[in-house]
Parts: structure tokens; sequence; C-alpha cells
């Protein structure tokens, strides 16, 4: 399979330095892009639009062909903690629209007994060497088909699911946490012995008993924001690796 282009170094680096809040070259910043706001337009639309249009990942995901500007988050994260090598098998939840397969699939070498496995409770166009699943990763049918499949286990889970939210804050926090233990009880089901697993959380409490698992099952547990994320957004990553399997 062909690998998907890459940024010739990590793209926090490769972007223009006006860009970098702390280079002070504030002159040299392109101008933003403004939105006029028309009747058929929403203020929220209008602010969404503006940042989609300023953002430079947005862009260099467009320029590389990428399906989402996430796809620089794995990126980082896989030059930080290693995660995905040639002959990896990996399970990527949420997938769809895809930018976390796309950059795990360009790295697996099927040729090596690598897979990507892209499931979604959504269609997912497809990707080529990617296998896709359409189905709720919390049927348990799914889980068994997916572990007899899997005889060995899967080295890597991959999570950048996020719930919708509802406009009430502690609610909708509550709601990611339970996605994020779900994505764990999956992760814990099909993991192989020394796998890792990746799941999104955004911060506002109450993450304790979910960090508590993961530390109790892995044997390395870490927080990282990568420089993909955005500034002003609550989300981090947890990155457990050297699954310990379940007591």
């Amino acid at each position: 399979m062909k690998k998907p282009p890459q940024p010739s170094r990590p793209l926090e680096r490769a972007l223009p330095r006006a860009y970098d809040d702390a280079s002070g070259e504030v002159a040299t910043r392109p101008k933003a892009v403004r939105v006029r706001k028309t009747g058929s337009r929403t203020t929220s639309s209008k602010q969404w639009l503006e940042r989609q249009l300023n953002d430079p990942f947005v862009a260099e995901a467009q320029r590389l062909g990428y399906r989402s500007r996430a796809a620089f988050k794995l990126i980082q994260l896989n030059e930080r903690f290693d995660l995905v090598h040639a002959g990896s098998v990996v399970v990527d939840l949420g997938a769809a629209p895809g930018g976390w397969s796309q950059i795990a699939g360009g790295i697996i070498r099927p040729e090596r007994g690598g897979r990507v496995i892209a499931l979604d409770i959504l269609e997912m166009e497809s990707l080529p060497g990617i296998i896709p699943i359409c189905g709720d990763f919390t049927d348990p049918n799914l889980v068994e088909r997916l572990r007899a499949d899997l005889p060995a286990g899967a080295d890597l889970v991959l999570s950048d699911m996020a719930e919708p939210t509802m406009g009430h804050a502690r609610t909708d926090h509550l709601r990611i946490l339970r996605l994020a233990e779900l994505a764990l009880d999956f992760a814990e089901s099909v993991l192989r012995p020394d796998g890792a697993f990746v799941v999104k959380l955004f911060q506002g409490g109450g993450e304790k008993e979910i960090l508590d698992r993961l530390k109790q099952g892995f044997a390395r547990v870490k927080h990282a924001k990568p420089a993909a994320s955005r500034k002003d957004s609550a989300e981090t990553y947890v990155v457990a690796q050297g699954f310990r399997g379940v007591g």
C-alpha cells in the first residue's frame, strides 16, 4: 500500500514561524480571513468557518490529501510515543472520516502482517488497504467477531471519539468520560499483552477513575496534547503502553 504523504518534518516546526505565537513575528503573520455574517449564517457557523479558513493544519491536510486535520495529531503522537510500526495490528474506533486510519495505514506494511481496522457506526469512504467495519464497538457480537479474527490480539487501539455536545457542560463532560471508559473496555478485550491504547479526554474533572484503571492495566500512562490540538480546546490524549491484561 502506498504510504500517505507526510510533512518533511513535524508540522509544528514545518509551518511558517508566523504561526508560532512565541516567535514575535506578528508582522509576518498572514492576514486573517474574515467571514461576513449573512441572514442564513449563524454567529457560531461564522466563527467555525473563520477558524477553519485560518487554521494552518486544515490547509496542510488539504494540500497533502489527508481526510482531516486530525491526521496530524496521530503523526505527532506517533513521533513522541512510537505507537505504530510495520506489522502492527491497529483498531481505530470512531474512525470516520479516516484521518487516523489513513496515517496508520501508511506505516503498518500489510505484507508484513500489518492491518488497520477502521470501526465506526457511520459508513466511511474506503481507503487503500484499510479494513472498514460499520458497526457499534460496544456490541458484544462485534467484539467477539473481532477477537476471533485477531487471535493474537491487536497491538494498538485508537480512540479519537467525542460525544456530540448537548449544551450542558457537566452532562457533556460525563458523557465524554463514559465514552472513554467504553473505549477502554473494548481495548482491554482485544489488546495483546504489551499492546497500547490512545484515548481522547477533555479536562474538566472526574478523570481519576479511568486513569486509575489505565495505571493498573498498563505499564506506562502519559498525557499528551499534540500541537495539532487547538490551543483553545480542552481536549487532551492519554497514551497507555505496555498492556498487562485484565486481572
